[in-house]
C-alpha cells in the first residue's frame, strides 16, 4: 500500500487512465532494500509482485472501491540491494530479470583511501603543516581500524547492530570535519580529535566491556605505531569534544572542541541544567561520569547535520532526561508525539505534517524523540525508517496541502536559488526540513522486539549513530547515591559511605530476585534506574520527615520533661526556701507573742477600767431614769402652768417699750397699774415696795426683757402670798384692765401667770429639790465617768498602738504563713505533678531517650523503609520477608549502620492507630495487606494494585469515599474529562479493571511531571494543560491476577501484589465464620477493636493535650490549677483508659481463644480459596473472585449442621464446605479438569495437615529429570527405562521408605512382574513390605516408576480413600439448580465445549418458571453489539431473561458488557443474564469472577454420562409411547450416546475426528422412536422397523455428523450391535458387555425409576471393554491423561529455578547443527540417473525420480539452513525469523518446521528422525544403484501412495488390464524380515515397516488375534501387495483396514490415508472395527 501510495504521489493523471509524469520527462524511480520486504506465507513479497505487474504490464489497479486499471508511462526504475541473508530475502528471479543486474563489490582500499584522505586534506588546507601532512597517516588508519573491527566484531542475534559499512567511515570522516584550524593546532589535538570520532563510531554501539577494551586497544595500537610521540595526550582518557562551552552565550561562535574531563564537562552542564531548569520543567539530574559521556555523544550526534541518534537501554535509564538537556544545549526544540487514547498512524501523519512545518516553515531546529513507548503500531517504524533514509514520509502532504506550503516558502527558496518550478520549490521545502530534522530513537533491548525492527526497518541503524547505554555501572550507582546522599547534613559523615554502599546492594540485590520471582512465580517485577532514584529519593524525604517529625516528638517531650525538671528544681528550691521561711516566721512569732504580753496586761487593765466605767454608766443610767420620771412628773406639773407663764410673756412681748414708758411717766398711776407694778416689785424681790420703786425698775433698760426672762422657781411663798394678797384687792378683770392700759394689762397677765406658775410651782418644788440633788450627783457621776473614760481612751490608745503594731507583724507573720501555704501547696502541686508524672516522666524520659535513640537509627530505618516503599510493591510476601528481614537488615547491621531491632516496616511508616483505622474500612488486617496499605499510601508513585480479590479496590473506595472519590477506567469514553476535573480539584481519583495496557495519556499524571511554581501548577494531560492540586491522588487497580507490565510501567508507578494470602485469608473467613456462629462475640471483638483503636487514639490524644498544657502554660506552673487538674483527669481517665486497654487485652486473648477454637474451618476455607484461585492458571476462563466465594462460604455455613458440640460443628462446616466448594467449583470445570481439581485439593488440605510433602508431591510430578542415565543398569527387561531411573531417583530422595527399592526389584523381579501386569495394579495389594509401609500418597510415587497408565486411575481411588467417594463423582449440572443459585447481578456463563448447547434447555426452563416470553437471545456477530445493549437495558429494567450466545465472536466488545454490567446498580430481580462463549484467552475476568460459570459438556464415564442424559428425561415422555419397547429401546439409546461420546477421550483409537455428538442428537433420535414404535403400535405391527431405525439413527442423525468412511463403519458396527430382536431374547438375556465384575445390560421394562437406578448401580468408572475397545486403549488415554495433569501441576506448583547445564544455548544449537551437517548426503545427480534408466522408463521409476527430486529439496534446505544458522550464530549474517525458529526447533529436540514441510509427515523427535531420513536415503540409493528393492519400505517413501498407483500401473501395463478397474489387495506372509524375502514378487510387492495397532498378529493362524495387555503397537510381518482386477477379487473373512502415514491417522480434511490392507480374521469383523485397528508407516 505504502509503495503505490509514494508512486501514485509522483505522477499525475494524463488522459482517462494514463498516468505520468509532467509531460516531456522521464520519472525515474529508485528503489531501495529491494529485498527488504517480508516473505508472506505464500511465498511472494507483496511489493515485488506489484512492481512486477508494474514493469511487466505497464500499469497497476487502482486500490478504490472501482479497481481501475491505471497505465503508468515514462517511468525508468533504478534498484539496489543487498545480499540476501540475515533479514533480506531471495527476490523472485523473474522478477530480477526484467532489470539489468550489476553486482556492485565493496570499493578497493585505494579508492577508499583516495575518496577520504582527499576530504580531509580539503578540509585541513588552513590548517598548521604537520596537521596536513598527517591526513593520510589519519586516513590509513581510520580504514585499518575499520577493516580489524569488521573481521573481529562480527554481529550476531544478540549484537545484532554490530553492522558495520561506508557510511560509518563517512561518519568519522565527517566528525573531522568539524575541527577548526584556531583550535586544532597540533598534531597530537588532531589525532586525539581523531580517535574521539572513531571511538564515537565504532565504540558507543558496543554492549560487552571486553570489546570496548579491544577497539580502545585497536586505536591505541595504531596511535603508537603511527603517531607514537604523541601516544600519551592522545590516549588521555576521559575523551570528550563537543562545542558546548559557549552553549549559553549568543555572541560567541560555538567550536568543537577537547573539553579536557569531567569537571569541566560536569561544570558547563550543570549551567545549562540549570538554565533548563529555569525555562523548561524541571529535571533533577546527576550528571555523573557515564551521563556526562552520554550526554556529550548524543549532544555531539544532534550537532551534526542530519545526525540522528539510536539510544538503546533499558527504561529509566535516562535517555530521555539526557536527550532533552542535549537538545536544549545544542539549541533544538523537543518535539514528541502525544500518545492518546486509539491513536493510530493517520494520527501520527497529523503530527509529523505540524513537525515538517515546523522545521521547514517556521525554520525551528528540532529534536524528534521518538520512544519505543510511542510505537502504538510497527507501521509507525515504516515512517520513522523513511524519514531516516529520505528526510522526509513519502506522499506525507496531500496534493491540496502542499499548495499553502509552496506558497508561503516561494520567495525564500528562489533566493536560496532553487529553480521556480513545483518540484524544485518542494525539494527545497524537504530539504531545508531534513536539515534541521534530528531523529533521536530511544528503545529498550528488553526481549527480541529492538531486533526484530532494525530487521524490519534498516534505516533504524544504517541512518543513526547508535548510543548503547548499559546497565548503571556500580560507578553510576555510586556517584547518584554521592551525589544525592554525600551531602545530606541528616547523614553522618562516619557512615555516609557505608550507606550509599548499602544503597547500591539494595538495587543490586532487587534486580536478583526479580529474576528468582520471574522463575519461581512467574511474576514479572522489573528495577531501572528510575526506580533507584526512587529510592534514594524517599530515603532522604523519609530521612528528613522522620527527623522532623522525631524533633517535633522530642521538642514536645522535651517541653513536658522540662517542665517536669523546672518542677523538681522548684521543688528543692522551695524547700530551701521553706526552711529559711520557717525560721523567719518563728522569730516574727516570737515578737508577736512579747507583744501579744504586753497587749494583754493592758488589755486587762483597760479591761477593769471599763467594767469599772460600765458599772459607772450604769448608776448614771439609773439616776437618769429616776431624774427623768422625776422631772417628767415635775415637768408635766408645771406644763400646766407653763402655758400661762408663756401667755405672759407673750403678753409682754406684745408690750412696746413706749407702753412702759408711757406708765411710767404716770405721777400717779391708776391703782391697778401701780398694784400690777408693785406686785411686780414683790416678784422681783425688792425690799421697798412703792410706785417709786417702780418707776426705778421700769426704768432699767432692759425692763421687759429681765420680766420676760424672769426666773420664776427663785419666787418665795412669801412673795407668792403678799402678791396673791395685792391682787385680791385688785379685783379687776382682764378686760377692764385693759382699757386701763396696755401696758398694765399684760403686766398684769404676766403676775397672774406667775401666780399660776408659783402654785404649781410650789407644788412641784420638792420635787425639783430631788431632782436638783439627783441632778448633782449625776453631774458627779458623770464627771467620774469622764474620767475613767479619758483614762481608758490612753489606754485604748496605747493599745490601738500596740494592735497596729499586732497587726503589722500579725499580717507579716500572715504573708511569712501564706507564703509558706503556697510553697506547701506548690509543694504538693510540685509534688503531685511530680509523682503524679513520674510514670509520665519516666515514660517520656524514656520515649525522648529512645525518640533520640531512634534518631541516630533512623539511619537504617529509613534506609530499610525506603527501599521497602520503593522495590517491594510487586512481590508477594514470602519474597517481602525474605529481602527485608534477611538480606537488606543483615546487610545494614554488617554495616554496622544504626537501625532498630527488632526492625518492623511497619513502625516507621505507620503506627497502631492508622492501622486499626484501615482496619476499620476494610482493609484485611493481615501483615500483608498492612504492608500493602502503607506501600499505597506512602509510595513515591501512585499505586497500581495487583488485586484480584479486589481487597484493594474496597478498601480505596471506603477510604476515599469521603474525599468525593471518582471511579472510572480506561474503557470509559469520558475518562480524561473526569481525571481532569479530579486533578483540577484535588479529589482522589480511582482507575479500575486496568489491564496491560495503561493508556500512554495519562504518563505525565503517573511520572507526576508537574510544572510551574509552588503557587500554580500545572501538568500535561493528552495536549492540554490542567492545574494540578497537589492533594490529588491517582489509584490504579486490575483485576487480573498476574499482569505483564512492560519496565517502564514499573517505573512510573508503584505496583503492588495485593494477592490475598492464605493468613490473611483465614483471618477474614475467621470473622465471617465468627459473625455466623458467634455473632456477639464477633461484634464484641470489632467493639473492642474499635474501643481499643479508639482508646489508643484517647491516650495519645492524652498524652498530648497533657504535653501541650505543659508546654503552653505560662507562668508559675504550680500555681496553674487547671494543669494539675487537667493531670489529674488525664491521669484518672488514662489509667482508665488503660485498666479498659488491658481489659480489652484480656478480652480479646479470650475471644481470640474462642475464635481460635473455629480456626481449623477458617484454615480450611482458605485453602479452597486458594485450590479454586490456582485453576485459572489451568485455563483463563477459571478465574472466581473472593466475593462470589464468599457468597459460598456463607452458603454453606447456613447449610451446615447446628451442633452444640463444638468439634463437631465444625466437622460439619468442613465437610459441608469442601463439598460446596468442590461442587461450585466442578459447575465451572471441563470434565478434563475436575479430577485435576479434586486432586490438588485433597493435596493441599493434606499438606495442611503436615501428610503428603512437597518433595513427594514434587515427585511425583516430575519424576526423574536428569538426563544422564544412572549408573545402575537396568535388571529386568519388561521395566520401561523411564520407569528405572524413576526408581532410582525415588530410592535416593526418600530413603526411608524406598532406600531398598532397586535392589528389591532386582531380588524379587518376579512378583514385581506379576503385579506389574496386573490390568489395575493400583487396586491389588503392592509387593513385599510396600503394601504396609507406605501412606495412601507415596502408593502413587511407587506406582509412578511402574504403570505411569494407572497413575490417573490411582490418583481417582487416592482422592475417594482421602476425602470420599463423592469428590470424584462431580455432580450433574441441573439447569434449575443453576437459576436457584443465580441472582439479578451474577450474569450465568456458559462455558461450551463441542457437543453441547445449553439453548434448548433454557427455554425449557424459561417456559417452567414463566419466562417463556419474557426470554430474549441473540447471537453475537459483528454488528450485533448495540443491539446487544439495547436488549440489556431493557432486560434489566423489565426483568427479562436475555441469553446472549457466541459472545467469543466479539471478544472487543465484551469490555464494553462489562461496563454495562457494572453500571447495574438497582437490576430487577427477576432479570437474569446468560451468556454462552468458547473458552477463549482474552475474556474479561470482570465477569467471569463476578459470574457463575457452568461447563456444558458430555459427562466423563457412561454412568455419569447416562445419569445426566435421564435426568433430562421427563416422566411424561417415557410415558407418551405406548408400544412395550419403547422404554428399553431409550435406555439402549441412551447407552449408545454415552459410548459414541466416550470413546472420544480415547483419541484417534476412538474416532479419526472428534464429532461433537450432542444431547439434540439423542432427543432427536428419541423422538424417531416414539414416532416409528407408535406408529407400529397403532398399526398392530408386531414387527420394529430395525433397518429404518438403524439408517436414521446411524446413518443420518449420528452419521450424519461423521465425515471419516471408517468412523461411519464404526457406527453401523454399533447399530448392529446394540439394535435388533436379540434384545427381547428371554432365552439368551441381552448384554451390552458382562463379565465377572460388571454386567451392563438393559433393564426390565418399568417405569423412569428402575432405569435410573440401573444407571446407579453401574460402576463409576468404566473400562473400555465396555465400547468394543481393548483394554489397552486405555493406557494410551490414562498415559496422556496423568501426563496432562502433570504438566498442569507443575503450573501449580512454585517454580525451583533448575538450572541447565553449563553449555550456552547457542553453543548447543551450533553442535548440533554441525552434528547433523556432518550426516547430510550428496544429493541425487538426477540428470545422470534419468540417463541411466535411458528411454525404457517404468511407472515406478518416475515415482523413484519424483521421490528423489524431493529428497533433494529436503537436503538443500537442510544445507542452507544450517549452514546459514552457523553463520548467523558466529555473527557472519543476521538471524532471520526463519533461523530464530529453526534454532528453537533445534535446542528442543523437534525438526524444524522448513524441514518439515519438505519431508514426509512424522511424529518423531529429532533424533530419531534423522535415523529414519538416514534410512530413506540408503534406500533411494540402493534403488538407484542396485534397483527396485525386493522389499519396499514404504515409510521411506515421501508419496507412498504414488508408489502403489504405480504399482497397478505396472500391472496394468502387462496384463492390459483397464486401470480404472483395478485395484489392490493385500496378503500377510510368513516373512519377518527382508533377509528371509529371497525374490520379488511376479506382480506387486512386498512391503515392510507396517505397525499394527488396535491388535496383533497371529504368525501360525495368519490372523488378527487380541493384542497383549500393555503392547500398544507390534510390527507387522512382512505384507505382499497384489494388483489385481476388480470384479476378480473374492476375498472372505478379511478386514479392510486403514493404513495411515503416522499415529495421527486420517485429520478432519482426509490427510493422512495410504491404501487399505486386508488382514485375514477368524472372528466377527465387528469385534475389529470397534477395537479401531489400523495400520500405520511410522512407529512414534
Amino acid at each position: 500500500m505504502d509503495l503505490q501510495r509514494n508512486l501514485e504521489a509522483s505522477v499525475e493523471k494524463r488522459t482517462k487512465e494514463i498516468y505520468g509524469p509532467p509531460m516531456g520527462k522521464r520519472l525515474l524511480v529508485f528503489m531501495d532494500d529491494m529485498n527488504m520486504p517480508k516473505v508472506d506465507s505464500y511465498g511472494t513479497q507483496q511489493p515485488i509482485a506489484l512492481l512486477k505487474l508494474l514493469l511487466d504490464r505497464g500499469g497497476i489497479y487502482d486500490r478504490g472501491k472501482k479497481l481501475n486499471y491505471k497505465i503508468l508511462k515514462d517511468l525508468g526504475f533504478v534498484a539496489a540491494m543487498g545480499k540476501a541473508g540475515g533479514g533480506k530475502n531471495e527476490v523472485d528471479s523473474r522478477f530480477t530479470s526484467l532489470f539489468s543486474v550489476f553486482s556492485i563489490p565493496f570499493p578497493a582500499l585505494e579508492s577508499l583511501h583516495l575518496i577520504y584522505a582527499s576530504i580531509i586534506r580539503g578540509h585541513t588546507i588552513g590548517f598548521e603543516e604537520p596537521i596536513q601532512k598527517i591526513c593520510d597517516k589519519v586516513t590509513s588508519c581510520t580504514l585499518e581500524l575499520y577493516n580489524t573491527i569488521i573481521k573481529e566484531l562480527p554481529p550476531t542475534p544478540s549484537k545484532f547492530h554490530y553492522i558495520f559499512n561506508l557510511r560509518d567511515l563517512s561518519r568519522v570522516c565527517n566528525g573531522l570535519t568539524l575541527t577548526t584550524a584556531d583550535r586544532f593546532l597540533t598534531v597530537t589535538q588532531f589525532v586525539r580529535v581523531w580517535r574521539n570520532e572513531c571511538l564515537r563510531i565504532f565504540h558507543d554501539r558496543l554492549i560487552d566491556e571486553t570489546e570496548k577494551i579491544l577497539v580502545q586497544g585497536l586505536i591505541k595500537n595504531l596511535v603508537e605505531q603511527h603517531f607514537n610521540s604523541d601516544m600519551e595526550a592522545v590516549m588521555r582518557d576521559p575523551i570528550l569534544f563537543g562545542d558546548y562551552r559557549t552553549a549559553l552565550s549568543d555572541t560567541e561562535p560555538r567550536v568543537y572542541e577537547d573539553i579536557q574531563d569531567y569537571d569541566a564537562s560536569k561544570a558547563l552542564f550543570q549551567e545549562i541544567l540549570e538554565e533548563y531548569n529555569e525555562n523548561m520543567s524541571r529535571m533533577n539530574l546527576v550528571l555523573f561520569d557515564d551521563a556526562l559521556e552520554h550526554l556529550t555523544r548524543v549532544h555531539r550526534i544532534i550537532r551534526i547535520d542530519r545526525g540522528h541518534a539510536l539510544l538503546v537501554g533499558v527504561g529509566g535509564s535516562g535517555k530521555q532526561s539526557l536527550t532533552k538537556l542535549a537538545a536544549f544545549t545544542a539549541g533544538c526544540e523537543v518535539y514528541e508525539i502525544k500518545l492518546s487514547r486509539g491513536y493510530s498512524e493517520s494520527n501520527l501523519r497529523d503530527d509529523l505534517k505540524t513537525l515538517y512545518l515546523k522545521l521547514g516553515i517556521e525554520d525551528k531546529k528540532t529534536v524528534f524523540l521518538f520512544t519505543d513507548a510511542h510505537v502504538a503500531e510497527e507501521g509507525f517504524l515504516e515512517l520513522i525508517n523513511n524519514m531516516l533514509t529520505s528526510g522526509i514520509v513519502p506522499a506525507l502532504f496531500p496534493d491540496d496541502e502542499k499548495e499553502p506550503i509552496l506558497s508561503q516558502i516561494y520567495s525564500e527558496a528562489l533566493k536560496m536559488g532553487a529553480g521556480p518550478s513545483k518540484e524544485n520549490i518542494w525539494q527545497y521545502f524537504v530539504n531545508k526540513s531534513a536539515n534541521n530534522l534530528h531523529i533521536v530513537l530511544g528503545m529498550s533491548p528488553v526481549g527480541d522486539t529492538l531486533r526484530t525492527r532494525c530487521r524490519n526497518f534498516p534505516g533504524l541503524m544504517n541512518n543513526t549513530v547508535i548510543d548503547w547505554f548499559m546497565p548503571w555501572p556500580p560507578q553510576a550507582l555510586l556517584a547518584v547515591a554521592q551525589t544525592f546522599l554525600g551531602e545530606n547534613p541528616m547523614i553522618p559523615e562516619a557512615h555516609s559511605a557505608q550507606v550509599i554502599a548499602h544503597v547500591c546492594m539494595v538495587h543490586r540485590s532487587v534486580g536478583d530476585y526479580s529474576k528468582l520471582f520471574q522463575q519461581k512465580l512467574r511474576r514479572s517485577n522489573f528495577v531501572t534506574p528510575k526506580s533507584y532514584l526512587d529510592f534514594i529519593n524517599t530515603y532522604s524525604n523519609l530521612l528528613e520527615e522522620k527527623d522532623k517529625y522525631i524533633l517535633a516528638q522530642c521538642k514536645r517531650l522535651e517541653g513536658g520533661v522540662d517542665k517536669l525538671k523546672e518542677a523538681s528544681e522548684q521543688l528543692a528550691e522551695l524547700n530551701v526556701k521553706l526552711a529559711e521561711q520557717k525560721v523567719v516566721l518563728a522569730e516574727k512569732s516570737a515578737a508577736c507573742e512579747a507583744l501579744l504580753d504586753e497587749i494583754a496586761t493592758n488589755t486587762a487593765i483597760a479591761k477593769e477600767k471599763k467594767t469599772l466605767a460600765e458599772t459607772k454608766a450604769k448608776e448614771i443610767e439609773e439616776q437618769n431614769t429616776v431624774i427623768a420620771v422625776e422631772k417628767k412628773e415635775a415637768e408635766s406639773s408645771l406644763a400646766e402652768a407653763l402655758p400661762a407663764l408663756e401667755g405672759a410673756r407673750i403678753a409682754l412681748q406684745d408690750l412696746e417699750k413706749s407702753d412702759v414708758t408711757e406708765i411710767r411717766s404716770f405721777a400717779k398711776p391708776p391703782k391697778q397699774v401701780q398694784m400690777v407694778c408693785e406686785c411686780i416689785l414683790v416678784l422681783r424681790g425688792y425690799k421697798e415696795i412703792s410706785w417709786q420703786s417702780a418707776k426705778g425698775m421700769m426704768s432699767e433698760a432692759n425692763f421687759l426683757r429681765s420680766l420676760m426672762e424672769m426666773d420664776c422657781d427663785s419666787i418665795s411663798n412669801n412673795q407668792v402670798k403678799t402678791v396673791r394678797g395685792f391682787l385680791k384687792n385688785l379685783q379687776t378683770t382682764f378686760e377692764e384692765m385693759q382699757a386701763i392700759s396696755k401696758a398694765g394689762s399684760g403686766m398684769l397677765k404676766f403676775v397672774e401667770a406667775i401666780m399660776g406658775y408659783c402654785d404649781v410651782a410650789r407644788e412641784i418644788k420638792p420635787k425639783r429639790e430631788k431632782l436638783a440633788r439627783l441632778e448633782k450627783n449625776f453631774f458627779q457621776s458623770k464627771r467620774e465617768l469622764e474620767r475613767i473614760q479619758s483614762e481608758l481612751s490612753n489606754i485604748q490608745t496605747e493599745l490601738q498602738a500596740l494592735g497596729q503594731k499586732y497587726q503589722g507583724a500579725i499580717e507579716e507573720k500572715g504573708l511569712l504563713q501564706e507564703e509558706t501555704e503556697l510553697m506547701e501547696r506548690r509543694l504538693e502541686a510540685a509534688d503531685k505533678l511530680i509523682s503524679g508524672l513520674s510514670s509520665e516522666n519516666e515514660r517520656w524520659t524514656h520515649d525522648l531517650e529512645d525518640l533520640k535513640q531512634q534518631r541516630v537509627r533512623l539511619l537504617g530505618d529509613c534506609l530499610i523503609s525506603a527501599a521497602f516503599l520503593s522495590y517491594e510493591g510487586a512481590f508477594s510476601w514470602d519474597f517481602r520477608d525474605e529481602m527485608l528481614y534477611q538480606v537488606w537488615i543483615k546487610d545494614v547491621q554488617e554495616r554496622a549502620i544504626p537501625m532498630s531491632l527488632p526492625f518492623k516496616v511497619e513502625n516507621i511508616l505507620t503506627d497502631e492507630v492508622e492501622i486499626s483505622r484501615w482496619g476499620s474500612e476494610g482493609l484485611p488486617p493481615d501483615e500483608l495487606s498492612v504492608q500493602n496499605g502503607i506501600l499505597t499510601t506512602r509510595g513515591s508513585r501512585f499505586p497500581l494494585c495487583i488485586d484480584p480479590q479486589q481487597q484493594a479496590l474496597n478498601w480505596i473506595k471506603k477510604k476515599e469515599e469521603n474525599n468525593n472519590l471518582k471511579v472510572s477506567s480506561f474503557n470509559d469514553p469520558d475518562f480524561l474529562k473526569q481525571l481532569e476535573m479530579a486533578i483540577k480539584y484535588g479529589f482522589p481519583f480511582l482507575f479500575q479493571d486496568v489491564d496491560e495496557y495503561i493508556d500512554p495519556v495519562i504518563d505525565n499524571v503517573l511520572e507526576k511531571n508537574v510544572k510551574g511554581a509552588e503557587g500554580r501548577q500545572v501538568i500535561l494531560l493528552g495536549d492540554k494543560e490542567v492545574d494540578y492540586d497537589p492533594n490529588f491522588k491517582l489509584y490504579l487497580n486490575t483485576k487480573l491476577g498476574n499482569p505483564k507490565y512492560s519496565p517502564s510501567v514499573f517505573g512510573k508507578s508503584m505496583v503492588i501484589n495485593y494477592t490475598v494470602t492464605h493468613k490473611g485469608l483465614e483471618d477474614q473467613l475467621l470473622s465471617v465464620m465468627m459473625g455466623f456462629e458467634r455473632k456477639e462475640l464477633e461484634e464484641q471483638r470489632e467493639f473492642l477493636i474499635q474501643e481499643t483503636s479508639n482508646n489508643k487514639k484517647l491516650l495519645k490524644n492524652l498524652g498530648d493535650s497533657l504535653l501541650r498544657e505543659l508546654a503552653t502554660s505560662t507562668g508559675n506552673m504550680l500555681d496553674n490549677t487547671e494543669l494539675v487538674h487537667t493531670l489529674e483527669e488525664t491521669k484518672s481517665k488514662a489509667s482508665e483508659v488503660f485498666e479498659k486497654l488491658i481489659l480489652a487485652e484480656k478480652t480479646s486473648v479470650d475471644i481470640d481463644k474462642l475464635r481460635d477454637g473455629y480456626r481449623p474451618a477458617a484454615k480450611r476455607g482458605a485453602i479452597l480459596f486458594f485450590v479454586l484461585t490456582e485453576m485459572a492458571l489451568v485455563n483463563s476462563m477459571y478465574q472466581y473472585s473472593l466475593a462470589s466465594y464468599l457468597e459460598v462460604f456463607d452458603f454453606s455455613l447456613r447449610k451446615s449442621l447446628p451442633d452444640s458440640v463444638l468439634s463437631q460443628r465444625l466437622k460439619n462446616i468442613i465437610s459441608t464446605l469442601t463439598y460446596s466448594v468442590y461442587n461450585y467449583g466442578c459447575t465451572g470445570l471441563f470434565e478434563r479438569h475436575k479430577l485435576l481439581f479434586s486432586f490438588n485439593m485433597t493435596i493441599k488440605i493434606e499438606q495442611a495437615e503436615e501428610r503428603a510433602p512437597q518433595e513427594e508431591l514434587e515427585f511425583f510430578i516430575k519424576g526423574n529429570l536428569s538426563l544422564e542415565k544412572s549408573k545402575r543398569k537396568k535388571p529386568c527387561d519388561w521395566l520401561p527405562d523411564q520407569g528405572w531411573e524413576d526408581i532410582v531417583k525415588l530410592a535416593e530422595l526418600f530413603p526411608e521408605q524406598f532406600g531398598s527399592l532397586p535392589d528389591d526389584v532386582e531380588k524379587n523381579s518376579s512378583d514385581w512382574k506379576s503385579w506389574y501386569d496386573l490390568d489395575g495394579p493400583e487396586q491389588a495389594p503392592f509387593p513385599m513390605k510396600y503394601e504396609k509401609n507406605l501412606s495412601a500418597f507415596q502408593k502413587l510415587l511407587l506406582l509412578r516408576c511402574f504403570r505411569v497408565d494407572r497413575v490417573y486411575r490411582a490418583v481417582t481411588d487416592y482422592v475417594t480413600v482421602t476425602m470420599g467417594e463423592k469428590y470424584v463423582q462431580p455432580p450433574v449440572i441441573s439447569i434449575e439448580a443453576i437459576y436457584e443459585q443465580s441472582t439479578p447481578t451474577s450474569p450465568i456463563v456458559f462455558i461450551l465445549s463441542p457437543g453441547s448447547d445449553p439453548a434448548g434447555d433454557l427455554m425449557k426452563l424459561a417456559e417452567k418458571s414463566g419466562f417463556g416470553g419474557k426470554f430474549k437471545f441473540l447471537a453475537m456477530g459483528q454488528g450485533q453489539e448495540k443491539v446487544a445493549l439495547q436488549l440489556l437495558e431493557m432486560a434489566v429494567s423489565r426483568g427479562q431473561w436475555l441469553m446472549l450466545q457466541n459472545c467469543h465472536l466479539l471478544v472487543k466488545w465484551l469490555k464494553e458488557l462489562e461496563k454495562s454490567l457494572e453500571r447495574i446498580t438497582k437490576p430487577n430481580p427477576n432479570f437474569r443474564l446468560w451468556v454462552t462463549t468458547n473458552p477463549i484467552k482474552d475474556f474479561p475476568i470482570g465477569i467471569l469472577q463476578k459470574s457463575l460459570k457452568v461447563v456444558t459438556e458430555p459427562p466423563n464415564g457412561l454412568k455419569l454420562n447416562m445419569r445426566a442424559t435421564y435426568s433430562k428425561i421427563s416422566n411424561e415422555t417415557l410415558i407418551s409411547c405406548a408400544h412395550p419397547a419403547f422404554r428399553s429401546l431409550v435406555y439402549v439409546l441412551a447407552f449408545f450416546h454415552a459410548v459414541v461420546q466416550e470413546r472420544r477421550k480415547y483419541g484417534k483409537i476412538g474416532w479419526n475426528v472428534p464429532y461433537d455428538f450432542n444431547e439434540s442428537d439423542f432427543f432427536v433420535c428419541m423422538e424417531i422412536l416414539n414416532t416409528y414404535l407408535t406408529k407400529a403400535h397403532t398399526q398392530g405391527d408386531s414387527n420394529i422397523p430395525w433397518g429404518s431405525l438403524k439408517y436414521l439413527i446411524g446413518e443420518v442423525m449420528y452419521g450424519g455428523r461423521a465425515i471419516d468412511s471408517f468412523d461411519r463403519r464404526i457406527l453401523t458396527v454399533y447399530m448392529d450391535e446394540y439394535l435388533g430382536d436379540f434384545l427381547f431374547y428371554t432365552f439368551r438375556p441381552f448384554h451390552f458387555f458382562s463379565n465377572n465384575d460388571v454386567d451392563y445390560k438393559v433393564p426390565p421394562n418399568g417405569p423412569k425409576k428402575s432405569y435410573v437406578d440401573e444407571i446407579e448401580n453401574l460402576p463409576l468408572i468404566n473400562t473400555p471393554e465396555v465400547l468394543g475397545l481393548h483394554s489397552n486403549a486405555e493406557i494410551g488415554y490414562y498415559t496422556q491423561a496423568a501426563k496432562d495433569m502433570w504438566i498442569h501441576l507443575m503450573d501449580l506448583q512454585p517454580q525451583t529455578g533448575e538450572s541447565g547445564g553449563s553449555i550456552s544455548r547457542d553453543e548447543h544449537i551450533s553442535q548440533v547443527a554441525k552434528d547433523i551437517q556432518s550426516k547430510l548426503p550428496k544429493l541425487f545427480d538426477i540428470d545422470v540417473i534419468r540417463k541411466k534408466f535411458g528411454m525404457d522408463v517404468s511407472p515406478t521409476t518416475v515415482v523413484l525420480l519424483q521421490e528423489l527430486e524431493r529428497f533433494n529439496k529436503l537436503v538443500v534446505c537442510m544445507q542452507i539452513s544450517l549452514a546459514e544458522l552457523q553463520r548467523a550464530l558466529a555473527g557472519e549474517v543476521g538471524m532471520s525469523s526463519e533461523l530464530d525458529e529453526v534454532a528453537r526447533a533445534l535446542f528442543n529436540g523437534h525438526i524444524p518446521a522448513i524441514w518439515k514441510k519438505l519431508a514426509p509427515d512424522t511424529l518423531k523427535s529429532l533424533g530419531n528422525w534423522m535415523i529414519h531420513f538416514k534410512t530413506r536415503h540408503e534406500q533411494y540409493s540402493s534403488w538407484v544403484d542396485e534397483g527396485e528393492p525386493k522389499v519396499m519400505w514404504l515409510s521411506g517413501l515421501h508419496i507412498p501412495e504414488s508408489y502403489l498407483t504405480a504399482l497397478v500401473q505396472a500391472a496394468c501395463r502387462k496384463n492390459g488390464w483397464p486401470l480404472e478397474r483395478s485395484t489392490l489387495y493385500t496378503q500377510v506372509t510368513q516373512y519377518r524380515t527382508e533377509e528371509e524375502v529371497s525374490d520379488r514378487p511376479g506382480q506387486g510387492c512386498f512391503v515392510s515397516g507396517l505397525y499394527l495397532e488396535g491388535a496383533d498378529w497371529d504368525m501360525e493362524k495368519g490372523c488378527l488375534v487380541k493384542t497383549k495387555p500393555k503392547v500398544l503397537v507390534v510390527e507387522l510381518p512382512i505384507l505382499k501387495v497384489i494388483p489385481t482386477e476388480a470384479h476378480r477379487l473374492r476375498i472372505q473373512n478379511t478386514l479392510r483396514t486403514p493404513v495411515y502415514t503416522t499415529s495421527l491417522r486420517r485429520n478432519a480434511m482426509g490427510v493422512g490415508l495410504v491404501f487399505e490392507a486386508d488382514l485375514f480374521t477368524t472372528m466377527h469383523l465387528s469385534h475389529w472395527v470397534l477395537q479401531g485397528v489400523c495400520l500405520y508407516l511410522n512407529a512414534d
